[in-house]
């Protein structure tokens, strides 16, 4: 892009946005650093300074900020997470030996005097997820679950009333402290909780030795449990720099604070230019301090930064080492752990725990680097403005325990503003495993690219990168909003960053992109179809060589032969590892559809139909299945699975149907006529019959057997109008759209009949269905308002409840790359899209 252009850009922008185009929407979750699914950390809370920064997990991973004006500091980026004085530690925290046994034990199992003969020992937790160190395989048969005894000695120094039970379970779970029963829950807290100690427990405890035993058991999916004793310890605190303003753009998140007499301005840059791979593929993220002062005095100004070596780590108890380097005129640190299992874990509520997290700042007078404690480094930089010096490499600690820091001087400030920059980054050395074969990350699929050049490269590009950045953002919004307006506008900005973040760009062993997806807060799948097909509208508008890179896989899963049913696999795997899928049911209609579409969706994008002559025979089985088994659908999951299954899914049969209009039309653009007048012609008698069978008078019913009051989103519809079909006749739509606004809830349209749920990507697509600007308004004005007032702080749900706005599941998916559907329709469709 040309400097002159860029000029024109933000000068359109400008004119075209106006002043309504002020952030009003207060989002769920703030996005500072958003890449993959492994690098993506966020604030939970509308001040920056009120709250650790968390791995979208809500894993605490620290980042952390201190500003010194004449002496003076103040926070204002993060909080201390709570950090626990261990009695008896979790194994969060350290590796623990116990007994335990799969068998019923003898009564009194519990008791301190208990004789555990025929236990086994083993080190802690116990289960079947990534974080267990001894496995256990529950299942529906297996009533004895597992029990475990931890013997500890209590010196009676820590007062009991501050104790709190710290405990992982999945499922059902009883702890006993010396044989009295201190808990009893049911179902689940994949994460730890902690718990007051109670009353019994408190008077339970003894100086000497004591045991905490527990019984848990997991009939279904997965399974731990991991129990212990702990008190919070007290951390000194800071005065807080206050906020005054914060601003979310497609690609960046700005705040503002004042601290004494200087306005301090912290922008988080993630570049996601989908229209450059190269640069949305670098995981990098620049920091940007700006400085100036109020008052017109000069003052002395200084900024620390700090990032926890959690943030290199799947829990704050692993092992870390550092180094120390320099790269022309950058010098860096970077944290790791000591172990480095590549590739090692798989699963969904899973953080990296291989590869390395960089902090690099260009060179400075007075610029400090250094590791250590992240409290002590934050401690000595308030009170002297200095970094401790000693040895910056080689380091070896717990991640909680060990940080990078940086000190950058901001010199004298005045009325003029002040700039610096750092950049975060993250060297994950091999990124998925596809098929056996370890596959590096896109920017470095040469072998040969290091992180040491790629942040070169990154900080010769700084300010270019903030220009176009700043220019896209404008850009996207203003089109957002002519496609759809202001509402719809903030919800497009706050979907982009999460939704690019949720995948993995790398090259396939011939080169070609792959575009992988992290089923978040699901079931951790990597590459899943039916999470594709919702987030395909974002990167068919931005960059369709992703698009296309969401489907590679899929087709040659099934063109290797190691997929030999006659429609898609669900998935290639649990993320990071694509080696086959391991999603327990299939969705035969559900994905078979999703592919014909999105395929038909591509080529249109392209302006040519190469990317489906590639894979015809494919395509061509594909379709034979959904005229064979898709109009009439068998009792089978489709994407909306935590639903249940569903026999005679209406909405589901109109996927078939638009599947088998998408290769007519794909037919025809390879110049095979007759099949494609078959494969319309065909689609247009199964329309027809599809409104006969499901008519209920002002709606279409939930399934083919018409219960009475019944209903759904039919969704699917939407890819008639966009692709220029014309298979159903307007009036389904139309019909359609009337009884939805007719039903609506406060914060938006039900998914179905059978629940008050929704998800918010749907709602978009159906409203995209709608003939009438107001109409469609009427339907996203609700997903505003729940986006804005949901209690629910975490990265965007795409899964809520329609009566109180609150989270139901899911989080920081994908899927609401669906949100860009609206601007999809001005840009697909025959003549359409390469204009």
């Amino acid at each position: 892009m040309t400097k002159l252009s860029l000029q024109l850009i933000l000068l359109a922008s400008a004119l075209t946005v106006g002043p309504a185009s002020a952030q009003t929407l207060r989002p769920p979750s703030y996005p500072l650093v958003t890449h993959d699914p492994y690098f993506s950390l966020w604030s939970n809370t509308d001040n920056l300074n009120d709250s650790p920064t968390r791995h979208w997990t809500g894993k605490p991973q620290s980042l952390e900020g201190v500003v010194r004006v004449d002496g003076k500091a103040y926070g204002f980026l993060g909080a201390a997470p709570t950090v626990y004085n261990a009695l008896l530690p979790t194994g969060e925290a350290k590796p623990y030996m116990a007994q335990y046994t799969f068998e019923q034990p003898q009564p009194g199992w519990q008791q301190l005097d208990y004789k555990a003969e025929g236990w086994k020992t083993g080190p802690g937790p116990f289960g079947n997820t990534p974080d267990a160190r001894t496995v256990w395989n529950s299942s529906r048969s297996d009533k004895n679950g597992i029990h475990v005894r931890r013997e500890f000695t209590y010196d009676g120094k820590t007062d009991p009333s501050k104790l709190l039970l710290a405990i992982s379970h999945d499922d059902d779970v009883e702890v006993y402290l010396n044989g009295v029963q201190i808990l009893q829950k049911k179902c689940c807290a994949g994460d730890h909780i902690y718990l007051p100690l109670s009353a019994e427990g408190q008077k339970a405890l003894k100086p000497g030795r004591n045991v905490l035993a527990a019984h848990c058991v997991s009939p279904v999916g997965g399974a731990i449990i991991d129990v212990g004793l702990v008190s919070p310890a007290e951390v000194p605190t800071l005065t807080k720099a206050t906020q005054t303003d914060v601003k979310v753009t497609a690609t960046q998140t700005e705040y503002t604070f004042t601290a004494g007499p200087v306005d301090l301005k912290v922008n988080f840059l993630s570049p996601l230019l989908l229209e450059d791979l190269e640069v949305v593929a670098r995981p990098v993220t620049y920091v940007t301090f700006n400085a100036r002062a109020r008052d017109g005095k000069a003052h002395k100004v200084e900024v620390f930064f700090g990032e926890s070596g959690a943030v290199a780590t799947n829990t704050a108890g692993q092992g870390v080492v550092t180094d120390a380097g320099q790269s022309g005129n950058l010098r860096w640190l970077k944290v790791g752990t000591q172990d480095q299992p590549v590739l090692k874990k798989k699963g969904d509520n899973v953080r990296i725990d291989w590869g390395y997290a960089y902090l690099a700042v260009p060179n400075g007078a007075g610029m400090q680097l250094a590791t250590g404690s992240l409290e002590s480094l934050k401690q000595a930089f308030a009170e002297s403005g200095k970094l401790p010096a000693g040895a910056l490499g080689g380091k070896k600690g717990a991640a909680a325990e060990l940080a990078l820091a940086v000190n950058l001087p901001m010199g004298s400030v005045g009325a003029k503003p002040v700039q610096k920059y750092l950049m975060l980054a993250y060297d994950d050395l091999y990124s998925v495993q596809y098929f056996g074969e370890n596959l590096r990350p896109w920017w470095r699929r040469d072998g040969k690219t290091t992180m040491n050049e790629l942040l070169q490269t990154a900080g010769k590009e700084y300010n270019q990168l903030r220009q176009k950045s700043t220019a896209f953002d404008a850009k996207l919004r203003a089109d957002a909003q002519k496609a759809g307006g202001k509402e719809y506008a903030d919800l497009c900005v706050l979907a982009y960053r999460q939704a690019i973040a949720a995948h993995k760009i790398v090259a396939s062993p011939t080169g070609e992109v792959l575009f992988f997806s992290k089923e978040n807060f699901s079931n951790g799948s990597i590459g899943t179809v039916d999470v594709t097909y919702p987030s395909a509208p974002l990167f068919l508008v931005y960059n369709n060589e992703l698009a296309k890179g969401l489907l590679r896989f899929i087709f040659e899963y099934s063109e290797s032969g190691r997929w030999k049913k006659d429609f898609p696999a669900h998935d290639v795997g649990t993320y990071p590892l694509a080696n086959g899928q391991t999603y327990g049911e299939d969705m035969p209609v559900e994905e078979a559809g999703n592919m014909v579409i999105l395929t038909a969706a591509a080529v249109q994008m392209d302006g040519k139909p190469d990317f489906a002559r590639q894979h015809w025979p494919t395509l061509t089985k594909w379709v034979g299945f959904l005229k064979r088994d898709g109009f009439d659908p068998a009792n089978q999951l489709c994407t909306d699975d935590f639903a249940g299954h569903l026999a005679r899914n209406a909405n589901l049969s109109a996927k078939a149907i638009m599947g088998i209009a998408c290769y007519g039309q794909m037919a025809q653009a390879l110049g095979d006529q007759k099949t494609a007048d078959e494969h319309l012609t065909l689609a247009r008698e199964l329309a027809r019959k599809w409104m006969q069978m499901d008519d209920l008078g002002d709606r279409y019913a939930l399934t083919f057997d018409k219960t009475a009051g019944s209903w759904s989103q039919k969704y699917n519809i939407v890819w008639d109008k966009l692709l220029g079909l014309n298979v159903f006749p307007k009036e389904v739509a139309q019909k359609e759209i009337a009884f939805y606004l007719k039903n609506q809830q406060p914060y938006g349209l039900p998914l179905d009949s059978r629940k008050t749920y929704t998800k918010s990507d749907w709602i978009m697509w159906t409203a995209t269905m709608a003939d009438s600007e107001r109409d469609f308004q009427a339907l996203i004005t609700p997903i505003w308002k729940f986006a804005n007032e949901t209690p629910s702080r975490v990265p965007l749900t795409d899964w809520h409840e329609t009566t109180n706005a609150k989270q139901v599941g899911f989080q920081a998916r994908s899927v609401v790359g669906g949100y860009f559907i609206k601007m999809l329709e001005s840009r697909i469709g025959p003549g359409k899209a390469k204009k």
